[in-house]
């Protein structure tokens, strides 16, 4: 009986942090440009948060002004808008996202569909272009279209005979023209971005669907959703953690100090930038700005221990 040999045991070593780096240098260099980003614009300002416990005074600056703890805190508390201003930011963001999703992705399915790539490539262009607007223009666009004394709809709808209403004294028509306007600028940018991941799909898997028979509708259904469902994941994940932080640019400059909308139209964010008009008192401004992420940070681990709940592999840690 033969004796058995003794295999010889591998000590496999973690290889050191530098021979990783070296390893991967070509990736690291790709990314450094948005860890430079995030580093320099995030995080390295981030003990500036201190302003929002602080009675802010020029002189002193940030560290060495008066501490007054959660007292800036309760300029939002104590409006007795807060209700009103949580309630329009967090709905105008909800439509935002499932409105602003769904339409993306119709918009990226429908393109991937069409088999001319000159068509692709001039849709795709269009429809990125208004993403790269200013909000000021857009704002003067949606005046000249909508103002009740000369704007173009206003004047098409009197040629017909009919009455134009005053939209910019009626609070309840702009949930509609806002999430309108929004939709308009940002849906090409998301299409690109979900359009993107479904080019990045294995085609082969197309390929065999339609050797099998698939239609067109079933290759969407069970191929190109369950494939983007990652992508959906993750981007709804980075999007419902500014629940609570509205669009100013957009908010401000298509409402303005028009006070008859404030009813519907009034965020967090231009409440906060009125106060400051007043009173210029940034310290209240840093408390609002840092309720809000602490609150959005709270919403995303939330968010993101249901995913988990539900399927491990699509959370984002």
């Amino acid at each position: 009986m033969q004796k058995a040999v003794p295999q010889k045991v591998v000590n496999y070593r973690k290889p050191s942090v530098g021979r990783t780096i070296l390893q991967n240098r070509t990736l690291i260099l790709m990314c450094l440009p948005a860890i430079l980003f995030f580093l320099v614009f995030s995080y390295l300002p981030m003990p500036g948060a201190y302003i929002a416990f602080t009675n802010f005074q020029y002189d002193k600056g940030i560290f060495a002004s008066p501490f007054v703890g959660l007292k800036n805190f309760q300029f939002l508390f104590s409006s007795g808008q807060l209700g009103l201003l949580l309630k329009n930011t967090v709905l105008y963001n909800l439509a935002f996202i499932l409105v602003g999703n769904f339409l993306q992705l119709t918009f990226a399915i429908l393109l991937n569909e069409i088999a001319c790539k000159g068509y692709k490539k001039t849709a795709q262009s269009l429809m990125f272009l208004p993403y790269f607007i200013s909000d000021v223009l857009v704002s003067l666009l949606v005046y000249n279209l909508i103002n009740y004394d000369y704007g173009f709809i206003s004047n098409l709808v009197r040629s017909v005979g009919s009455e134009m209403p005053k939209v910019y004294q009626n609070a309840n028509a702009w949930p509609f023209i806002i999430v309108l306007v929004h939709l308009w600028k940002s849906t090409g940018y998301g299409t690109v971005v979900y359009f993107a991941a479904i080019t990045g799909m294995d085609s082969s898997m197309m390929e065999a669907a339609q050797i099998d028979g698939a239609n067109a509708w079933q290759r969407i259904c069970h191929i190109t959703l369950p494939t983007l469902k990652p992508t959906v994941i993750i981007l709804f994940l980075f999007a419902i953690g500014g629940i609570l932080k509205g669009n100013f640019g957009l908010f401000y400059n298509l409402v303005g100090n028009n006070s008859m909308l404030f009813k519907t139209t009034d965020i967090i964010e231009t409440y906060v930038y009125r106060s400051m008009m007043n009173s210029f008192n940034f310290s209240q401004s840093s408390a609002v700005g840092l309720f809000q992420s602490v609150v959005g940070f709270f919403i995303v681990l939330g968010a993101n221990a249901f995913v988990k709940h539900l399927d491990p592999d699509y959370a984002l840690f």
